[in-house]
């Protein structure tokens, strides 16, 4: 027959059960040491970080991988980029300056009357192009009124002396007239003869030609006014010049000032460290701004011999043709010239380089044209659009050559 428990049986079980259990925790902290506020914290904390989705953590991950350095373009928008070959290109040795257009001095004149006198008229205005020998300006000269009297005299004394002589050559020759007599008259006759002809060559030296001067002493008539002719060819580029004003030899200003303009000349303070990199004779291309897309061809023909104390630049004078007169006095101009042999180097455009925040330059290559990464490279000289490659890039690689700066972007998330 089975045995039911009685409660006192059932009490019992639970007392015994309770004993162990203490038996059994008692010995674990004797075997481990009794666990401190510290571990239980830990625990906590790990047990919480367990059950937490990535947060903070993983955001600064995020971010860190957004920058990179290979970005994937999509087919439209590879459409929009240029792909081509690193490959070489010249690059000439120059340097360049500014400096400022000029007249060739050796090619101007200021125009003075050669004597005093008062302006009558004009015949020529500034931007005027005038012929050597063309007639600016005339005056109305005492002195040449003084020279003109002067031979109508003389030629008066040389017919009245002619006359007497030949008197007396024929008297002599009837026997009517001394041996002194005649010496007398032909020595009279060549002295009004030399007085005459300087007299003559008192007027020309006016101005007046032979046959005004004929005319003058055929007439008895005084010719007051003085032509003043255009010394060379060119263009008038200034004028002071009035009539009724009164003009003396060498008084400034200058009545008119003419010069040649088919030469210019480009005025440039170069540094004193770049002297020995020019010489006479080096050609030089000269730009200015009212003609951005024309260049103008010149030689340098001066150097300066004295360096400014107070900017440390020498003077460098060219001479620059012009044939159709298209540059003005005082225009700014720059000049490039070379200075020493081109060098044949690598080659990228422009646009197909971005400067990095460090100050590195950095272009993007591509093997699939597709995928960009980025590739710091040390650049050299720029010319027409070409920086010169002297490191970071092989000949024939394939890069982007326009769209550096949006792939710059959209490496750093900044762009879709």
């Amino acid at each position: 027959m089975a045995l039911r428990d009685s409660p006192r049986h059932s009490a019992a079980r639970y007392l015994l059960g309770g004993a162990v259990a203490i038996v059994v925790v008692a010995g674990a902290i004797r075997m481990f040491g009794s666990p401190t506020l510290s571990d239980l914290t830990r625990v906590s904390q790990r047990d919480a970080s367990a059950d937490k989705p990535a947060a903070a953590d993983d955001r600064a991950d995020t971010e860190t991988s957004t920058a990179t350095d290979t970005v994937e373009l999509s087919s439209t928008q590879l459409a929009s980029f240029k792909v081509a070959p690193v490959g070489y290109r010249v690059f000439p040795v120059r340097d360049q300056a500014i400096g400022a257009i000029d007249f060739d001095e050796d090619m101007s004149a200021q125009v003075f009357a050669p004597y005093q006198g008062r302006i009558v008229s004009l015949f020529a205005k500034v931007g005027d192009d005038v012929q050597k020998g063309q007639v600016l300006f005339t005056i109305d000269s005492p002195d040449l009124i003084q020279a003109e009297s002067n031979l109508i005299t003389t030629a008066g004394l040389l017919q009245l002396t002619t006359k007497a002589l030949a008197r007396t050559k024929a008297l002599y020759e009837a026997k009517g007239a001394a041996q002194k007599d005649l010496e007398q008259a032909v020595s009279d006759q060549q002295t009004a003869d030399g007085n005459f002809k300087a007299a003559q060559d008192a007027v020309r030296i006016f101005g007046k030609m032979s046959e005004e001067i004929d005319k003058i002493v055929a007439s008895r008539k005084i010719d007051p006014i003085l032509v003043i002719p255009s010394p060379i060819s060119g263009r008038v580029t200034a004028r002071s010049a009035a009539p009724g004003l009164f003009v003396q030899p060498g008084s400034a200003p200058a009545p008119f000032t003419v010069a040649d303009i088919s030469t210019m000349w480009m005025l440039a303070n170069v540094p004193e460290d770049s002297i020995p990199r020019y010489h006479v004779g080096q050609t030089v291309a000269v730009s200015v701004d009212a003609y951005p897309n024309r260049v103008f061809d010149g030689k340098i023909s001066t150097i300066g011999s004295i360096v400014d104390p107070s900017t440390r630049r020498v003077m460098l004078r060219s001479e620059i043709t012009d044939p159709e007169h298209l540059l003005r006095s005082g225009m700014f101009a720059n000049f490039v010239i070379n200075t020493g042999e081109a060098q044949h180097a690598l080659a990228v455009p422009t646009d197909a380089v971005t400067r990095e925040g460090d100050g590195t330059m950095t272009a993007w290559v591509t093997t699939d044209r597709k995928h960009f990464t980025r590739r710091q490279v040390t650049l050299g000289l720029q010319q027409h659009g070409y920086d010169e490659v002297l490191s970071g890039l092989q000949p024939g690689e394939l890069i982007a050559a326009d769209g550096a700066l949006f792939l710059d972007s959209a490496a750093k998330g900044v762009v879709d």
